[in-house]
């Protein structure tokens, strides 16, 4: 038996290689002998750097930023192979794990590092810079990075509006004449999810606001706030981002960065997938394994088990996914080309035993939904 197993991380407990490894572990107690192909799979967000670096033969290099409730904080960027991409994972720098629990107030926080850590590796001497957006703790629009990198956001006095979101609602407009001169020459990048858009009904602090912390009436404020943000994006540099696809990755900071600098919004996964080959070694699978903290209403739109099922339906593999959380409209996934779904808690815990126990739950749900597929198997065998 040929096994793929390519999952993503668990938010704020396993990344994605340590997730591969909790699962093979778990399929060897039921299958010693399975051909085990493990793809970590990254998204844009947490682990994203590293897991390129290491594809590629790159390195990770540490720098010290402003970290999203202000503070600094210690991140990385990752130069990849060519001695010249740069991988700047948002999540590094602005990561939603960066957030102390009792500070999650989305209009408040700022991807100031981001940009930081794009200056780091134009100082690192890089000429492309890919920006991986996932795992925010931000809903800024991106002026907390374009900040850092120069640019301006005044307010109708002319001064600079403060850090976060909620301050865009005072954004009168955007002054880029002191930019960084070396983002001229460089090809800069975003790797994201096509299907966050920064405004409107499924804009990105209606969607994602409540789990980084906004109440419902925050929710509102930040959503009028980033509406505010797209209309002067659009008089003052002719960017049309309020819907674009892609616009309202990680809090927006897709559309700064694509207004601003020019920056396409790619595809993450068209973007991040070719360097590990993902459709070959589907084909070449009996069954594939995938995972990730929730299966819910979003696996389908730009969520690693979804692309994962997409890909290998496309070639008549089976496809199961396992999970922290089950959530609402989870059944989607089996429109996503999904074939069946776990959640790997084993009986109610709480959320932190659920984080620190985090691989422990997921070799023992590998295990028993392999204990399932051979007993399917005899089924069929016998019949």
């Amino acid at each position: 038996m040929r096994i793929v197993v390519a999952p993503s991380g668990f938010k704020e407990s396993l990344g994605a290689e340590a997730a591969a490894d909790a699962i093979a572990t778990g399929v060897r107690r039921v299958v010693p002998a399975a051909e085990l192909d493990l793809v970590p799979l990254v998204d844009g967000g947490e682990g994203s750097a590293a897991a390129l670096a290491g594809l590629t033969g790159g390195r990770l290099v540490d720098s010290v930023v402003t970290g999203p409730v202000g503070q600094p904080v210690r991140a990385h960027f990752a130069v990849l192979g060519d001695g010249r991409t740069a991988v700047v994972e948002m999540a590094a720098a602005a990561g939603l794990r960066l957030v102390p629990q009792d500070l999650r107030d989305p209009g408040r926080t700022t991807s100031r590092g981001v940009g930081e850590l794009v200056l780091a590796a134009l100082d690192a001497g890089c000429g492309s810079v890919l920006v991986g957006c996932g795992d925010s703790g931000t809903s800024d629009g991106g002026a907390g990075a374009l900040q850092a990198l120069g640019a301006r956001v005044l307010d109708r006095r002319g001064r600079e509006v403060a850090p976060g979101g909620a301050a865009l609602a005072g954004a009168r407009s955007v002054d880029v004449a002191g930019l960084d001169p070396r983002l001229a020459g460089v090809d800069v990048r975003l790797a994201v999810n096509p299907h966050n858009v920064l405004c409107g009904p499924r804009g990105v602090a209606r969607v994602f606001g409540p789990q980084k912390g906004a109440s419902p009436a925050q929710v509102d404020e930040l959503a009028a706030a980033l509406d505010n943000w797209a209309d002067v994006l659009r008089r003052d540099l002719g960017a049309d981002v309020a819907r674009r696809p892609g616009s309202g990755a990680s809090g927006g900071l897709g559309a700064g960065l694509h207004a601003v600098l020019g920056a396409p919004l790619l595809p993450r996964f068209d973007v991040l997938l070719d360097h590990v080959d993902l459709d070959a070694r589907l084909a070449a699978a009996d069954l594939v394994v995938t995972a990730e903290g929730a299966i819910d209403a979003q696996t389908p739109y730009g969520k690693v088990p979804g692309e994962v099922a997409r890909r290998a339906k496309a070639h008549g593999k089976p496809v199961i996914a396992l999970a922290g959380t089950i959530g609402s409209h989870a059944d989607s996934a089996y429109a996503a080309g999904i074939d069946a779904f776990q959640a790997i808690v084993p009986r109610p815990v709480s959320l932190d035993e659920a984080i620190l126990r985090g691989a422990e739950f997921l070799t023992d749900a590998a295990e028993r939904v392999l204990r399932l597929v051979l007993v399917g198997t005899r089924i069929t065998t016998a019949g």
